[in-house]
């Protein structure tokens, strides 16, 4: 993911910039060396140490494997990487790394997440109705994405918030939770996500509440984007 998306060295809008210029047809090939498995109608298809991992513009990060391992799954070459082939992910029912269960897409070795206590301000609104108002925040740092202020539930009007079903999977923050705002018989759907019990890179913001201003007025103190 984070080569190729948001703002990494490998996407359509990089944040920084090779000198000189690469061509936007590099493709990068990595050996992957952890344990890939793969499972269709209750039987394991794939399990391999043997992947590769392909980083290119405009096409997510992507698993690729030696020909011989691969049996009884539709394929398609690699034509960076000889001998290599490609497994789309849904012609399998679940995919694993390391035991650990993925969704839409592998893990990235460069992307990297960093919790850290601020004072950076956060106000949180609707209408006239203040939700949250604190300076007593904690900043997430993830690879190619803008940085995100995250706040304890004891600054935040949590009476205010009712959990909605709505759900999303990161493989390095875990399962969000959804939350909408609720102030008399005006509601706003989803205007703030919590993970209940995020992966052990992301525990400092477990139970911690982040709030989407597309969808409810808020006021960050973010670091200005170069």
């Amino acid at each position: 993911m984070s080569l190729v998306a948001g703002r990494g060295p490998l996407s359509s809008d990089p944040a920084g910039r090779f000198t000189p210029p690469i061509p936007e047809s590099v493709v990068y090939i990595e050996p992957h060396p952890r344990r890939i498995q793969a499972t269709r109608n209750g039987r394991t298809v794939i399990d391999t140490e043997r992947a590769l991992l392909v980083h290119q513009q405009n096409r997510p990060l992507s698993y690729v494997f030696p020909a011989d391992v691969i049996t009884g799954l539709p394929t398609e070459p690699e034509p960076d990487a000889p001998g290599f082939v490609r497994v789309a992910w849904d012609a399998v029912d679940a995919w694993f790394e390391e035991g650990r269960e993925l969704v839409h897409y592998p893990p990235n070795p460069y992307h990297r997440v960093d919790c850290r206590p601020t004072n950076r301000r956060l106000r949180v609104s609707i209408d006239d109705t203040q939700l949250v108002d604190t300076e007593e925040t904690l900043i997430l740092f993830e690879t190619a994405l803008e940085p995100r202020l995250y706040v304890h539930p004891r600054h935040v009007r949590t009476d205010l918030l009712r959990q909605t079903e709505t759900a999303s999977y990161c493989n390095y923050k875990g399962y969000a939770t959804y939350w909408s705002a609720v102030l008399g018989d005006t509601v706003v759907d989803d205007v703030a996500w919590t993970y209940p019990d995020p992966y052990p890179e992301s525990r400092p913001i477990a139970g911690f509440f982040s709030f989407d201003p597309t969808r409810i007025d808020v006021v960050a103190e973010l670091p200005v984007s170069g």
